[in-house]
């Protein structure tokens, strides 16, 4: 079988934000009209490569403006970091300046990371500005409603082509995940079997949302002492393959060589059945989520499932492997990726759904995947 990485393509298309995801984000506080614009970063007049503490290429440049333009482009990213942080309240970022605007570029979509100072204590943040592109904004809104953390974003549209349409995104705190396996990587067993199974649920959560490539590259890890020992949690960074590629193994973190690492403590320390136990367990923490959230993310998939974020094609063969990964025929006749989405979710709430609740509706996991089928039908 073909190494899962390499399966994924370094061309994937964008999509622009269509007008319907544009009135989504407006209801709920994600779209602005000021700030920085991707294209205004990009007029930068020269880059000079970022080597870290150690001295090795980071394999970022930080970027620097003509005299004329850099005052108007940090004035433009101090708005932006307000609108971001504070609501837009200038106030917020009297004190703050812009100490570097970097490039990525190993990346496929070239962010800029910007990192902002405040003057009177030397205290940093970083945000990132980057091409908005529909998967990713799709990707970003899911984490926001189905994992542990929460996630600030805003995109500004000024018209329907991708060179009008820039995102920002807050920067996620934690240890990139392949600097993670290479320099801290737990040697005791306690520490191991902790972070197998917050990998195991990690997994869960890409999958059942669809989200892919998550090798170590594309997240970190949030490491919080205990009062015995660490607490660790996995978080996704990228967002650019969200529900688009047609191979299901791409969805699942378990099958990039890259995460062998800790992969390899699973097998080392997990049974069957604790693997199952992590499994149930965080979908059940994701369908109280949804229920929790579930007005936002009803319109969320009343969008999604009408977008097109992936060729046909795509769709056809990914909802023919769920079709045979759930036993469910309903997949196979989605038309969209957001369908596919959504019926995975609609599964989830089915079959994670306490029995208390069961009970008092009177329904089973087969009458919600009736449902569900008739949904697509």
């Amino acid at each position: 079988m073909e190494p899962v990485r390499n399966l994924i393509s370094r061309k994937k298309p964008a999509y622009p934000v269509s007008d319907h995801l544009c009135d989504f984000l407006h209801e709920y506080g994600r779209l602005v009209d000021g700030g920085v614009r991707y294209d205004d970063l990009a007029r930068y007049a020269g880059q000079a490569p970022l080597y870290d503490e150690h001295g090795d290429d980071t394999l970022w440049s930080s970027v620097y403006y003509g005299h004329a333009e850099q005052a108007e482009i940090h004035d433009q990213l101090r708005t932006t970091y307000a609108l971001l942080k504070s609501a837009g309240d200038l106030s917020t970022v009297e004190h703050l300046y812009i100490d570097r605007v970097d490039l990525c570029l190993y990346g496929n979509t070239l962010p800029f990371r910007v990192r902002i100072v405040n003057r009177l204590n030397e205290n940093f943040d970083y945000f990132y500005v980057k091409r908005a592109d529909a998967s990713r904004v799709y990707g970003l809104e899911l984490a926001h409603i189905l994992s542990p953390s929460s996630l600030n974003f805003l995109t500004r549209v000024d018209g329907p082509e991708l060179r009008d349409q820039t995102i920002i995104e807050e920067h996620i705190i934690g240890l990139p995940g392949d600097a993670f396996i290479r320099e801290n990587l737990p040697d005791n067993r306690f520490d191991q079997v902790r972070l197998a199974k917050e990998f195991v649920k990690f997994n869960e959560r890409c999958f059942v949302r669809l989200l892919g490539d998550m090798h170590s590259g594309n997240w970190v890890v949030d490491i919080t002492p205990d009062f015995e020992k660490l607490h660790y949690r996995l978080r996704a960074i990228d967002f650019d393959q969200q529900s688009h590629h047609p191979r299901k193994q791409v969805y699942l973190p378990q099958f990039f060589p890259a995460n062998n690492a800790i992969i390899k403590f699973g097998l080392e320390h997990l049974t069957e059945t604790t693997v199952d136990q992590y499994q149930r367990e965080e979908r059940a923490l994701m369908a109280g989520r949804l229920r929790v959230l579930h007005g936002r993310f009803d319109e969320l998939m009343a969008v999604m499932r009408e977008d097109l974020i992936a060729p046909p094609e795509n769709v056809a063969a990914l909802g023919a492997s769920l079709a045979d990964h759930y036993a469910e025929p309903a997949f196979r006749d989605a038309v969209t990726m957001g369908e596919l989405v959504g019926l995975s979710l609609e599964l989830l709430m089915a079959r994670a759904e306490p029995a208390s609740l069961k009970l008092l509706s009177g329904a089973t996991v087969e009458d919600v995947a009736r449902d569900v089928r008739g949904r697509v039908a």
